[in-house]
């Protein structure tokens, strides 16, 4: 079954009255002078937008943190945070909208917004989701629901008990989540909450649906598309409640209204250009085509919906998606394929869950190698048809051709016995990798904090200063690991991603993120970590010394960073700002100990380096490549 997960924003009105709005509330924002109406319309701006163009409108709410930070404006900043990070999480930029959800709480506890908290605690818990840690967005939900239970918020408190019943049936605690949906839908109904018994309705049906209780996964399902049309919800959530009336109907065996049922939802995905779900319901046409026998038409539904997934890692449904593609392909008589997809199906049903041995992989195996054996006996029996007017060379050829067969039969069974066996190995290789780099950043993590525990009870300032730097320089080492195990190449490291990552982080350290900007201006560079943990290491020193000595008294600036391949054997890495500058050979402020750990490194990297001081400080490094063993 292919269910959405409900995008975070609700559409709430048509496009073309959209765009009036937005023209209207842009003319209104461009003339108001004041804060507090500028923030209020900005809000506005974001929400209207965020119904059909995601990008435009984190651009509002960019300009929202912008504002807020201008202005010191405790309040508004964690609102504009938790909206930019709603915006990046339906665009699927998942890392960037954690690093907003992060922001946005620590503003809510700041101010002691308990309602902040708990919407941050939903949207956190959704991106937990989609990254298939559902424990974790269990416990994100709860705490969410006790903060809403804490202020009384009824509508809050229907919110988060939809959101706990829903993580519930993911997890196959179908009694625990029914029970949850009911109890919400009569707490919904009794205090008049239409929005959330919408919902309430869609988990009850989620619960039902997993427990094969199909009639009643209908009737909840129906329920709520009913409730959305009555409330004019906009075309994104008629897409997704479509999508489940859908489900209900595939899982009744009514296939055909299931059909045009999921034509429906895809007119309502199009129409809005939302893509999570475009990919989601093509996975539900492709398998309903599939159930039915039309494997042709069903191949190019399934094909989409996986190439949408893999593109944006996207792991939900997809071992099932590959196993109905390995389906398809065995229908049409592809046999090479049907297995390359079970094999997909097998290795990532086998990283997200430790499954045993696939016994239909071993079936499709046989099954493959038996249709080889056969097209080759054809094959051999047509070339002795038509060499009867041969006699002489028959009865020897055709035992000679028959021992190579034998013998090629079983070499080719040992190499794909082997070459499976060793597909196997090298997939548990690359996970326990990730889990290696995992249990590296975490432990990094706590090096990090057993620092900045140590730096809490500290009172002499440059102690505490050279404790913060040790932070910084472990953060560094951090930020590589975690981008090893997320990303799909464990041997490289991807530096423009990385530089700006770390910058962030240092940023917010010296708490300077709204007085200076770092730019990356490079293209996109992939190197190895033996290579990128010494640069990243030399770049944090420098960022570093700019935000302690470039920009005194809180002055703005930019820091520019940017590293190349000048030749197949040599980077440059330039780092400037735009600060106040140093005079030449004067010596190092502080410890002097990030100086010496630069030079250090330097070496390491069989490389120089020089200073330009004018228009600020440029620090410029060029590096030999090792050649490769």
């Amino acid at each position: 079954m292919k269910k959405l997960y409900f995008v975070i924003l609700l559409s709430v009105s048509s496009l073309s009255a959209q765009t009036k709005q937005l023209d209207s509330l842009n003319a209104l924002y461009e003339k108001e002078k004041k804060p507090s109406r500028r923030f209020d319309l900005l809000t506005q701006l974001n929400d209207k937008s965020a119904e059909t163009d995601l990008t435009l409108a984190a651009t509002y709410a960019r300009k929202g943190v912008d504002l807020a930070k201008k202005t010191i404006d405790k309040e508004w900043l964690p609102k504009f945070h938790e909206r930019l990070g709603r915006n990046y999480a339906n665009m699927l930029e998942l890392d960037s909208a954690w690093v907003n959800f992060e922001r946005a709480m620590k503003g809510y506890v700041a101010v002691g917004d308990k309602k902040g908290q708990a919407t941050t605690y939903f949207k956190m818990g959704w991106v937990l989701k989609k990254r298939g840690e559902f424990e974790h967005a269990l416990q994100a939900d709860l705490k969410a629901l006790k903060l809403m239970e804490s202020i009384d918020d009824k509508a809050g408190i229907a919110g988060a008990t939809t959101r706990v019943a829903e993580d519930l049936a993911r997890q196959e605690r179908l009694e625990e989540s029914l029970r949850y949906a009911k109890r919400n839908i009569d707490f919904c109904k009794k205090n008049d909450l239409p929005t959330e018994l919408m919902f309430a309705y869609v988990a009850a049906g989620d619960a039902s649906i997993h427990a094969n209780k199909v009639n009643d996964s209908y009737f909840y399902f129906k329920s709520s598309l009913d409730l959305a049309k009555t409330l004019g919800v906009g075309k994104m959530t008629l897409a997704d409640l479509t999508n489940n009336v859908g489900n209900a109907l595939k899982r009744q065996r009514k296939y055909k209204e299931a059909l045009a049922t999921y034509e429906q939802a895809r007119k309502y995905a199009t129409e809005s250009n939302y893509g999570v779900a475009l990919g989601v319901v093509a996975a539900n046409l492709g398998e309903v085509n599939m159930l039915i026998g039309n494997y042709k038409e069903a191949l190019p539904y399934q094909l989409q919906t996986i190439k949408y997934q893999e593109e944006n890692h996207d792991v939900s449904n997809l071992t099932e998606n590959y196993g109905h593609i390995s389906t398809t392909y065995e229908k049409l008589g592809d046999y090479p394929k049907a297995l390359e997809y079970h094999k997909k199906s097998f290795a990532m049903r086998d990283s997200i869950a430790k499954a045993d041995s696939d016994k239909a992989m071993s079936e499709m195996l046989t099954k493959y190698e038996t249709e080889k054996k056969e097209a080759t006996i054809k094959t051999q029996n047509r070339q002795i048809a038509n060499q009867r007017l041969v006699q002489w060379l028959s009865a020897g050829f055709v035992v000679l051709l028959l021992a190579f067969l034998a013998f090629g039969l079983r070499s080719y069974r040992a190499r794909t016995q082997a070459n499976k066996l060793l597909a196997t190995k090298n997939a548990e290789n690359e996970l326990l990798m990730k889990e290696i780099h995992h249990r590296v950043k975490n432990n990094l993590e706590l090096v990090k904090s057993l620092i900045a525990l140590q730096s809490a009870h500290l009172e002499d300032s440059e102690t505490k200063t050279a404790m913060l730097e040790s932070q910084n320089r472990v953060q560094s080492m951090g930020i590589i690991h975690q981008k090893l195990y997320q990303g799909e190449n464990l041997g490289s490291i991807e530096m423009k991603d990385y530089f700006m990552n770390l910058g962030e982080g240092i940023l917010d350290t010296f708490n300077a993120d709204d007085k200076v900007r770092i730019e990356c201006a490079m293209e996109n560079l992939e190197l190895d970590i033996d290579t990128a943990v010494p640069i990243g290491l030399i770049v944090n020193e420098l960022l570093t010394n700019s935000l302690k000595y470039a920009f005194p008294q809180n002055a703005e600036g930019k820091i520019t960073i940017s590293l190349s391949r000048t030749n197949p054997k040599e980077l440059t890495l330039k780092v400037s700002d735009d600060g106040i500058g140093k005079t030449a050979n004067s010596a190092a402020k502080g410890t002097g100990f990030g100086t010496q750990l630069v030079h250090l490194l330097t070496i390491q990297l069989n490389g120089i380096m020089e200073e330009h001081l004018q228009n600020g400080t440029e620090t410029v490094f060029r590096f030999k490549l090792k050649a490769a063993a």
